[in-house]
Parts: C-alpha cells; structure tokens; sequence
C-alpha cells in the first residue's frame, strides 16, 4: 500500500518485489476485506481467496464457534519511515454513534532505527479543552507523550487510543479486521496529490479517551503479550518443536527471527506469515537451524 510516509524498508529488509516507486508504507499480510484479499499460495486450496475459505471451509481450516461475516482479523507490515499522522480508531462505545468499524490493535516492533519511537496518550494533565486548542493553533505535538522504541518491544492500542507511529520503525500489526482511522492532525503535510490531507477532528474527538496518561511500552515478561476479546498474541521462541495450538483452531505465525519449519516441507523466514489451519493444530513449528521466534496471533 502506498502511504506518504512510507519508504522502501519492505524491500530491503524482507526482500519485498515493491510495485512501484512511491513510497510503499503497508504491506497487507493477512486480509479478507472487499477491497482486499489473500490468497492461498500452495496447498489443497491453493488459488482460494481467505474470503472463500471463511465462507465456505469455516469449520475445516479455522474451527467451530466463529460467527463473524468476515474472518476477524487484519495482519500487516507497516514502514514508517516518516511519522504518521496523530489519529484514533473507535472504541467498542462509540460503535452505536459512530456507523464507522471498532479497531483494536497492537504493534511489535522488529526494527527501529537510533532515534525512532511512538507518540501514545496523552501528557499527565492534559485536557479535551486544551487538545481542541492545540488542534486549532497547530500544537497538537505539545500534548502527546513519545516513548523511544526499540526492537522486540511492543504497544497495545485499544480503541480510543491517541497514537502516532514516529519515523525510523518497522513493525508487525495485529488488528481487528476494519479499516477505519479518523486522523486529527497530520504535522501539516502535504499528501501525494499536493493537498493537505483530510483531518477528521469531530469523529476524533468523540473518540479519543482523555484520561489515557502516558501509557508505557509493553515489557517482554512471558510468552503470551496480548490477551483480549479481539486475539491473543504470544511470542515463542523456537527452542524445541511445539504443536501448533492445544485445540483445533488455526493459528498464524509470522517470523520474528531466524527459520522456522512447520510440517517438514515449509520453511518460512524473517517477515513471513503462514496460518496453520484447525485441522492441522497438532502439527509442529520448529526451527530450522539454532533458535527461532515467532509472533503467534489466535483468537
């Protein structure tokens, strides 16, 4: 996905064929949205979209219990070589107002160059008063709390949440399956086609949760980093063959580091996502040469 603030990390990085010049910001992994879709690349259903698959092998390939109209989950590579623009997502309270999709999500970060980090939250004592000032004026920078990032930590963004990606970081995105970002300020940039690109202060401030004091990077305590209504997110470190999962439901890997086998004929490697389906849970993820880590998202 072209993005203004992207780069070519993609490329250099997971050895990406990029599709054009322009700065590419996203890459798409794991989709099932009607402007987008992923495709089984190999296999019995080598050629189906995850749309079909969820439609109509829903019990076979990701287990029983799931409802949803379409699968739940968007999983993405994001480059931001540039900052992105301060924004929020709507959280589950806003939904009835806002005809808009919820969006949770979290960030891990697998690159990030000296000087990168993340603006989240707010600064202790800031107010929505002073926010629609600083909106007004330009200033908006003034009241938001930056951390520094730094490879394999992460960040937990439930709905409501200020955020702004800073330049200089690479990273692993696990969402809720919408496509809905209201952005508030966007450091007065200048989009591709040499206008300012739409701010969407109203809905922004309906959503934004004014009490979310400088929250904290997540600290890499034990396997499991997220846990909530919308996934689980844990991170292995591959230091013996493990099952899949403990039940018949799919999981999806992508490639922190290192090689990782899974079934004794697929190898994947750094930046690479694979879903293993329900039926197949008990099959083992290796690695294949020394250890190996994985970033393993379920629901």
């Amino acid at each position: 996905m072209e993005r203004v603030w992207g780069g070519k990390k993609l490329a250099t990085l997971f050895g990406r064929q990029l599709p054009t010049t322009n700065p590419i910001g996203e890459s798409w992994e794991l989709v099932d949205r009607s402007e987008a879709q992923s495709v089984v690349s190999a296999g019995k259903f080598r050629g189906t979209t995850l749309h079909e698959l969820w439609t109509k092998h829903r019990s076979e390939v990701f287990g029983d219990g799931y409802d949803y109209e379409r699968f739940p989950l968007l999983i993405k590579i994001l480059d931001a070589s540039d900052a992105l623009s301060v924004q929020v997502h709507p959280p589950v309270h806003r939904a009835i107002e806002l005809p808009e999709e919820t969006k949770t999500e979290m960030w891990y970060f697998v690159a990030t160059d000296e000087d990168a980090g993340i603006y989240v939250g707010l600064k202790e004592g800031a107010t929505k008063a002073n926010f629609q000032s600083a909106v007004e004026k330009g200033t908006v920078e003034d009241l938001l709390h930056r951390i520094p990032t730094r490879p394999d930590s992460f960040m937990f963004l439930p709905g409501g949440r200020l955020h702004a990606i800073d330049a200089g970081n690479v990273l692993f995105e696990v969402q809720q399956n919408s496509d809905t970002t209201y952005r508030v300020f966007d450091w007065n940039r200048i989009g591709f086609d040499g206008k300012p690109r739409t701010l969407h202060v109203e809905q922004s401030l309906q959503c934004i949760d004014f009490a979310d004091f400088e929250p904290s990077l997540g600290e890499i305590l034990e396997e499991r980093l997220v846990s909530h209504d919308c996934f689980t997110v844990d991170r292995w470190v591959l230091n013996q063959p493990r099952p899949a999962n403990a039940e018949p439901k799919f999981s999806i890997f992508q490639v922190i580091c290192g090689t990782v086998s899974f079934g004794n004929s697929h190898e994947f490697r750094f930046g690479d996502l694979f879903m293993v389906p329900a039926l197949g849970h008990r099959s083992l993820v290796a690695s294949k040469n020394g250890t190996a880590v994985v970033l393993r998202t379920t629901l």
